[in-house]
């Protein structure tokens, strides 16, 4: 069982910076690819950005520019540094490891962005 926690979550003003962690169980380079999702009120889970096994990374066209995705295998830890934050990016955002055909996900962690 793979166990997926996240950290940095927080209250950050419009234009502030957060990097959220994420910390995996066990050896992340097991898995196809990892990712970040968020989900604010009222609206579906989206993709932030995945970073997959090779390195190589996408990320939604709401963020491009301004999040960046990263990883430490050593540390089973993955990242993601959002800079310029706006309201909109206001959503609890969950990591997640693609290993197919299974889905990992973990808590979530709720970023607020407020003037």
């Amino acid at each position: 069982q793979v166990q997926l926690v996240e950290s940095g979550g927080g209250l950050v003003q419009i234009g502030g910076s957060l990097k959220l962690s994420c910390e995996a169980s066990g050896p992340i380079s097991r898995f196809n690819a990892m990712g970040w999702y968020r989900q604010a009120p009222g609206k579906q889970r989206e993709l932030v950005a995945h970073v997959y096994s090779g390195g190589d990374t996408t990320y939604a066209d709401s963020v491009k520019g301004r999040f960046i995705i990263s990883k430490d295998n050593a540390k089973n830890t993955v990242y993601l540094q959002m800079n310029s934050l706006k309201p909109e990016d206001t959503a609890v955002y969950y990591c997640a490891a693609d290993a197919l055909p299974d889905w990992y996900w973990g808590q979530g962690t709720q970023v607020t962005v407020s003037s």
